[in-house]
């Protein structure tokens, strides 16, 4: 059967061979790039030498119409002269650049005015740096006139056209405005420019500029603002540039400017700065200038300043500080300062410290005591130890557990084991449990003093706290030995069974004699380093402990304890917490803390340690915190790895920072960045979706130099044709071929599903036709997608050939019999369809697609029979109807009034299938109305009610104009009103078609009811609502209204950008509101629409009837610029004007510039500006005049021509000279004077 379909595709076209006999067709598993590329047998790069750079150059070159900026695709405005780009502002202020149109020579004030009215558009419209840049070019031209000898811009144009390039972001341009200015002596009063440059350049990260541009306005004596200074300064302070920022600040405080208002976060972040880079006393003298300023300085600002000295250890400066500034440190940072003192110069040295700080108003907490008597106990002061106790329960405060541990250790260093126990109760009483530091304390300490009964009960204490587990065999005191980390094979407790008990060291509660068998010095000395930690944790060693057991959080918990504790983790401890942290990558915040906790030990991190912080924040999506840690390594010359140049960038590029990932991609090249194969895929796709081929093809030649050529190729072929962009893969491609390179099916089989994708169908048949000449095998998916196009492109017999192959092959095709199917019923060929279904039926399985596929077919051939057929076919299979096929089917059914079939057919639909039912309805009610069948409609809708299927904003969409269109508008209005009641947006042409309908008959009120509603939602209102409303006002004469309402429409900015105001225009001249009507003109312009001729010349028949002729004469100017033609009435009632106004001169010019735009003016407008002139006397313009009217081919009349002579006669003129006139103008009009003589 399928033999004999196709012979009868062609008659005339014999049957041809068959394609290749090695053809196969196989799907492409896996799409993702690179590693589901793999090389096929017959794909092969030659093994002479192919220099990769050159075909990625071609293909960058061929390219370059597609990298181009679309901003700068167009003419340079260099290019244009004045009077275009004039013509081109003229759409945003039109009523201002309309009246100089006509003048030849622009005066500075006339510049002015165009720049004011340019201004005032600028918040109103939007519109960017391109119409900006025209006003710059405008601005620059101007001042180059010819005949304008002289020409010196106003300072108020120079400061509105800064204002202006400011605002758009254009900074270069702006420089050199006001370099140009100073060039030419205009000064500016205020420094308000100078700062809007000085913040363009921080904002878009130009430094240098920056710098250079605050430098030369403090050399010109001018100030900056106080936001100026807030901005440059955060900036510096990003940066890091510690010397230039402190200048800044210190040129601030010296201006005078009162600083009582300026945000602390200025200060703030310049202080931690310098005392990050150890500069106290700069910091020290800024906040004395500052606060002479009015400036009053934070906590923090104070505390880093006390940090920094602590740091120094210049405590005599650091309490001069304190006394200077009338403030104290908050407790954290006192803690820190008597730890330090304490630490280096002893508990005494920092009591007295901590006095004088009391004296200022500190308050010390428990820990600044518990601080004190850690370092008392470590003194073995016990005395001054138990004063400082006594001092924090005098103060009503709750000793901390670690001045517990440290006196307890102290008791037993000094021997005082036997108090002890008065310690525990002390602690009870407060409600403090020990932990297990305590009990570790009790067991070194009871252990040491070798009461190991005493021992043994606290081992069982711990057990009974759940601290430990303890075995019914274990023994506990080899328990004890073990927590303290003493080995219980080395060292043995034995009785002294000597005569005389030599080795006896104590006696136990029997009084037997017992010693330690074990050295005992190294014994002591371990019980001693128990103790000694006890009085004073060793915090970096837990942290350190945690971080390796993978405890994070713990490790955390005792840095914060450690801080609070006046100290700070060592470097090492630090590095290994935030590398922890990083890893786990869950504890991102505390990462920052840790970051901005303590800047000192964050600038001394190692490489691989910045380079992790880099990788993690950019996986989390915090670019800027990245950037910023990506930006100091590059400027103290860490080495940034590859990874990390990779996940910075692919982050910055999914997010859109074009700039950012700009300046990146420039840091990332002085690295000798190389992009990691496993992460090309993802980075080269993102940078293709958003629009960056440059550099997408940048790193093409890049990759192709260093890694395997034909996966790189692969990969950018396909990313390139998954993305939209099949073109350039082609270009690869060919560029490829033409080298002498070949290509696997995996890129071709890319490029021909790119090419179906984007309906390049053309080229898809030629790249299919190349792949089977390389005997190479496209991919199924592509070719399912180019099959049926194929069949519309009349290329049946390639189509059937191809599964001729196939069967001869013994592969399966039902998939590309299903795109045959497809292509036939696209063209219309459903016998040829039948016959293939037919055949398939044969089979064993056909996809549900091809039976929809085939019933859409026939539904739009309108063969009921068909598909009533094919449909009973797949209800006996259980074969679901999709909702395509459901939309076909109850077009054709409506269509044939089978509207009863329509219900059914909708009922199967909805017992096939809950998800979609309201889609289903809505298909049913559009067919309905398109069939014009209301009532159904109704009954339809009540079903839904009944069912409780609320109606969503389709439904309401065709129920609005579904009834507009059966003409039941009053229905229409009820579902429209429902509609924007219940917060649904109705379409456009429902409320064109509502609104028109109820002006058309003159119900303005519900129409301007609409109007408010559409107002309240900002809902814009287009053409033919406002000419509808407005016509409709018009036609009851309510003009005022008419003029309200278009006022209030444009305030609000509800005018649609293809407004077109033609018919109101001419309407509002008809009624003598002609300034209405210009403002209806201005607002189509400014909307970038121009009005058409009849606009215009209605416009300035207005003005002539006032006898407002020089602004006719600007519309008549405009309407030619845009090369727009006037009316012949228009030329005549100008030319008639003025010759009534006695300004025939104008009058005449008029007629010589009608002839040149290529109009004929009328005998009638010759006439009368000759007797115009004859009447002003003018005698030789009269002749000119009709001289000219002569050449354009009309006789003059006879009394008008002796009329003229009879006054050149009388005038006294000379006979030669009016003979030769006379010859001249009688010869003209078929007169000869020698014959009139005789």
């Amino acid at each position: 059967m399928f033999r004999l379909l196709f012979l009868t595709v062609s008659p005339e076209t014999p049957k041809i061979k068959h394609l290749y006999s090695l053809f196969t067709i196989r799907p492409l598993t896996n799409t993702s790039l690179p590693n589901s590329i793999h090389q096929s047998n017959q794909t092969q790069f030659n093994s002479s030498p192919i220099d990769f750079t050159a075909i990625a150059n071609s293909v960058i070159s061929r390219c370059s119409h597609l990298l181009l900026d679309p901003t700068k695709k167009d003419k340079p405005l260099s290019k244009f002269s004045l009077k275009t780009l004039l013509l081109d502002l003229s759409y945003i202020t039109p009523d201002i650049i309309r009246r100089y149109g006509r003048l030849s020579v622009l005066k500075p004030h006339h510049v002015l005015q165009i720049l004011l009215g340019f201004e005032s558009q600028y918040q109103k419209l939007t519109f960017g740096p391109k119409k900006v840049g025209t006003l710059w070019e405008f601005f620059k031209l101007s001042d180059k006139q010819q005949n304008a000898v002289g020409f010196k811009h106003l300072p108020k144009s120079c400061e509105v056209m800064a204002s202006m390039l400011n605002k758009a972001g254009m900074l270069k341009e702006l420089e050199l405005l006001l370099l140009g200015m100073e060039l030419k002596g205009i000064s500016m009063d205020s420094a308000e420019v100078f700062c809007d440059l000085i913040v363009g350049y921080v904002r878009t990260g130009d430094i240098k500029r920056a710098v250079f541009m605050f430098d030369r306005i403090r050399g010109q004596g001018l100030v900056p603002s106080l936001s100026c200074y807030s901005v440059f300064v955060d900036s510096l302070v990003k940066m890091k540039r510690t010397k230039l920022v402190f200048r800044v600040c210190m040129d601030l405080a010296d201006q005078g400017i009162d600083l009582s208002t300026w945000e602390k976060v200025h200060v703030e972040n310049l202080v931690k700065l310098l005392c990050t880079d150890k500069k106290i006393q700069e910091a020290r003298t800024l906040i004395r200038k500052v606060t002479a300023a009015g400036f009053e300085p934070s906590n923090s600002i104070v505390n880093d300043i006390a940090c920094g000295y602590c740091a120094k250890k210049d405590f005599k400066d650091l309490q001069s500080f304190f006394i200077e500034m009338k403030r104290i440190p908050d407790v954290t940072t006192g803690n820190k300062i008597i730890h330090t003192i304490s630490r280096h110069f002893g508990v005494e040295s920092s009591e007295l410290f901590l006095q004088d700080l009391q004296h200022l108003g500190f308050v010390p907490d428990e820990v600044t005591f518990g601080i004190l008597i850690a370092w008392s106990c470590r003194k073995r002061n016990l005395r001054n130890a138990f004063l400082y106790l006594s001092e924090i329960l005098s103060k009503g405060l709750k000793p901390d557990l670690k001045s517990y541990n440290a006196l307890i250790s102290a008791l037993f260093n000094k021997g005082l084991w036997n108090h002890v126990h008065d310690i525990l109760d002390e602690m009870r009483d407060q409600g403090i449990s020990p932990d297990f530091s305590t009990f570790r304390a009790l067991l070194a300490g009871y252990c040491k003093a070798r009461h190991f009964d005493e021992a043994k009960m606290i081992v069982k204490e711990m057990v009974d706290c759940n601290l430990i587990e303890l075995g019914s065999v274990d023994d506990s005191l080899s328990e004890a030995f073990k927590l303290l980390g003493l080995d219980t094979l080395v060292v043995r407790l034995k009785r002294d069974n000597n005569v005389g008990l030599i080795k006896t060291e104590f006696y136990d509660n029997l009084g037997n004699g017992m010693y330690l068998d074990t050295d005992l010095e190294e014994y002591d000395d371990k019980l001693s380093r128990v103790l000694e930690d006890s009085i004073m944790p060793d915090f970096n060693s837990l942290v350190i402990r945690e971080c390796e057991t993978e405890n994070l959080t713990g490790g955390q918990l005792l840095v914060n304890e450690m801080i609070r504790w006046g100290q700070e983790p060592s470097l090492p401890v630090y590095s290994a917490l935030m590398k922890g942290l990083c890893k786990s990558r869950s504890h991102l915040d505390a990462v920052t803390g840790l970051l901005e906790k303590m800047p000192q030990l964050a600038g001394q991190l190692n490489e691989e340690t910045l380079n992790s912080l880099v990788q993690t924040y950019s996986k989390k999506g915090l670019t800027h915190k990245a950037k910023t840690i990506f930006n100091e390594m590059f400027r103290k010359g860490k080495k940034i790895n590859n990874e990390t140049c990779t996940d910075l960038m692919i982050e910055l590029c999914r997010r859109g920072k074009f700039k950012d990932l700009s300046d990146c991609w420039a840091i990332a090249e002085k690295n000798n960045w190389l992009l990691d194969l496993k992460k090309s895929n993802s980075f080269v796709k993102c940078l293709s979706r958003k629009k960056m081929l440059s550099e997408a093809l940048h790193l093409l030649k890049s990759m192709l130099i260093s890694y395997p050529r034909l996966e790189v190729c692969n990969m950018f072929i396909g990313i390139f044709c998954q993305t939209g962009y099949a073109n350039i893969s082609h270009i690869m491609v060919e560029e490829i071929l033409q080298r002498g390179c070949d290509l696997d099916d995996v890129a071709f089989s890319h490029l021909l599903e790119g090419l179906c994708i984007e309906k390049k169908f053309s080229v898809a048949f030629t790249v299919l036709d190349m792949m089977l000449a390389k005997k190479l095998t496209p991919c199924l998916d592509a070719l399912i997608m180019l099959i049926p196009q194929m069949c519309v492109a009349d290329k049946f017999i390639h189509a059937i050939e191809l599964r001729e192959v196939l069967l001869e092959e013994s592969k399966s095709t039902f998939l590309v019999d299903g795109a045959l199917i497809k292509g036939f019923c696209m063209t219309g060929k459903l016998g040829k369809a039948d016959c293939l279904f037919m055949d398939m039926l044969k089979g064993s399985f056909i996809n549900a697609d091809i039976y929809n596929v085939l019933l859409q077919g026939h539904c739009k051939a309108k063969n009921s029979s068909k598909v009533n057929e094919l449909f009973g076919l797949m209800i006996r299979k259980n074969i679901d109807l999709s909702l395509p096929s459901y939309r076909s089917f109850t077009r054709m059914k409506c269509a044939e009034h089978g509207f009863f079939y329509s219900l059914n057919l909708k009922e199967f639909m909805l017992q096939q299938t809950n998800s979609c039912s309201l889609v289903i309805y809505n298909i049913l009610i559009f067919y309905l109305f398109l069939a014009g069948n209301c009532s159904v409609v109704n009954k339809v809708l009540n079903e839904m009610q009944e069912k409780n299927l609320l109606p969503d904003q389709k439904t309401y969409d065709y129920l609005v104009y579904g009834f507009s269109q059966c003409k039941e508008f009053s229905s229409s209005m009820l579902y429209l009103s429902r509609m924007i009641d219940k917060g649904h947006r109705p379409s456009n042409r429902n409320l064109r078609a509502v609104i028109s309908h109820l002006c058309k008959i003159q119900n303005l009120k519900p129409a301007l009811e609409l109007s408010r509603k559409m107002e309240l939602r900002g809902w814009i209102h287009d053409s033919t609502v406002q000419n509808a409303i407005i016509e409709s006002f018009l036609s009851f004469g309510k003009l005022q209204d008419a003029e309200n309402f278009f006022d209030r429409i444009v305030d609000k900015g509800l005018v649609p950008n293809n407004i077109n105001y033609d018919n109101l225009i001419i309407l509002f001249c008809g009624y003598g509101k002609f300034n209405k009507a210009i403002d209806m003109l201005d607002t189509m312009l400014r909307k970038g629409n121009i009005p058409n001729s009849t606009s215009y010349d209605s416009v300035i028949s207005s003005l002539c009837e006032c006898n407002n002729l020089e602004q006719a004469m600007d519309f008549h100017t405009e309407m030619l610029d845009r090369k727009l033609k006037p009316s012949t009435e228009t030329w005549d009632i100008l030319v008639h004007s003025f010759c009534k106004e006695g300004m025939t001169d104008k009058a005449e010019r008029l007629l010589y510039s009608m002839v040149e735009s290529g109009e004929i003016p009328s005998k009638e407008m010759y006439s009368i500006v000759v007797d115009r002139y004859q009447f002003e006397n003018n005698l030789r313009k009269a002749s000119d005049v009709m001289e000219t009217m002569q050449r354009s081919g009309y006789k003059p009349d006879f009394e008008a021509q002796w009329s003229l002579i009879s006054k050149l006669s009388s005038a006294g003129e000379k006979e030669k000279k009016k003979q030769g006139f006379l010859s001249t103008l009688l010869s003209g009009s078929g007169f000869s004077l020698r014959k009139h003589n005789s």
